[in-house]
């Protein structure tokens, strides 16, 4: 196999290795002469982060993974290409917030229940004025926003596509009877079942790195993951296998940024304007009102995928299946690459999969 996972022991993985700025350990008296200033160092560092954020053009809010950031910065750095005012040094300060979903990690996203878990604190600092606009994957956002806030930017969208990373096989049809594949996802979980019933999938949550180790572990023989965060993490190297879209269709929204402000905020709503990619922000579109038509919960598999075909038009695919993968149902629409059109498509599917569904299907 190519994957550089294959071949490496667990001290040789790439997101283990020891960072490049360590230093060899402190003699016990630079150690004691740390301990004496170091307060003095961390008021004054809290001091300088205090004014920088006092004097910022504008605030983002966002989580606090690495992929968060990464779409922070990505958002940053397209903010200060554009307006030279933000690119002024301190103009733009980055507010790192922890959400309900950062705090629990040791139950499923199901359990937790309710909708926005990586979302909600974010939103409440922007419309309590502690940040200006919120950076959010799209498919952690529920398909209703709270009132006071508006989401008129999406960032263009990285690849869709969803990857199988493994140490022993080179694609899930290549697992022995029994492996154990890990995904947080009951959207992976159910197509993965369908296909592969012979597999064992397993509740396997954590940022992209910790899921790597716990791959490298042992835990489980397999896990996937969304392509576009390794791409905005520059972690490639880890893909065993692309996955087609036929394959393992991609979560409402995946790889797409949103950014949100609030509704009475014309200032960061003209910033907001000139980042937004038009054709991403009508596929997300058709998505969402997919989802929303299926009130769609972290309880039920749903996937969809919209995009521009090669005649100009808009190809949508949705499907919802049941946990276990017994039931997928699916459907597609085509018709025109415009707003009101896209949203109807979405609608439309997903009134068709209740109605093929029937009664008791969405009751998880």
């Amino acid at each position: 196999m190519s994957n550089i996972l294959s071949m490496r022991s667990p001290t040789h993985h790439p997101l283990l290795a020891a960072p490049s700025n360590l230093r060899p350990c402190p003699s016990p008296t630079s150690l004691r002469r740390r301990r004496r200033h170091s307060p003095t160092v961390a008021a004054v560092a809290v001091e300088k982060e205090a004014k920088n954020k006092e004097v910022a053009l504008m605030r983002i809010g966002t989580r606090g993974s690495p992929l968060a950031l990464a779409q922070a910065y990505e958002t940053r750095d397209k903010l200060m290409s554009l307006h030279s005012e933000l690119a002024e040094e301190g103009a733009i300060h980055i507010e790192i917030i922890k959400t309900t979903g950062d705090k629990i990690l040791n139950q499923p996203l199901a359990d937790i229940g309710g909708k926005g878990l990586f979302t909600k604190e974010i939103d409440e600092a922007l419309l309590e004025g502690r940040i200006d606009i919120a950076v959010h994957s799209m498919k952690d956002v529920p398909t209703y926003f709270p009132d006071g806030m508006i989401l008129p930017c999406n960032l263009p969208r990285e690849d869709v596509r969803d990857v199988f990373i493994s140490l022993t096989a080179s694609s899930l049809a290549e697992l022995p009877a029994g492996s154990v594949v890990g995904s947080a996802s009951l959207r992976r979980q159910s197509q993965i079942l369908y296909r592969y019933p012979s597999l064992k999938v397993v509740n396997f949550r954590g940022n992209v790195q910790t899921r790597l180790r716990k791959l490298n572990e042992g835990e489980v023989q397999a896990t996937l993951l969304a392509l576009a965060g390794l791409k905005r993490l520059n972690m490639t190297e880890n893909v065993t296998a692309t996955l087609s879209v036929e394959e393992m269709l991609p979560a409402i929204a995946q790889g797409a940024i949103g950014i949100a402000c609030r509704s009475n905020d014309d200032k960061m709503a003209n910033y907001l304007a000139s980042l937004n990619h038009e054709e991403t922000r009508l596929a997300v579109a058709c998505e969402r009102a997919f989802l929303e038509t299926l009130d769609g919960s972290c309880r039920t598999p749903i996937a969809g995928y919209a995009y521009r075909d090669k005649d100009g038009d808009c190809l949508f695919r949705g499907l919802v299946a049941s946990p276990d993968g017994t039931r997928v149902l699916e459907t597609s629409r085509k018709g025109p690459f415009v707003l009101n059109d896209m949203i109807s498509m979405g609608k439309d599917a997903g009134k068709e999969l209740i109605s093929r569904a029937g009664p008791g299907f969405f009751d998880w």
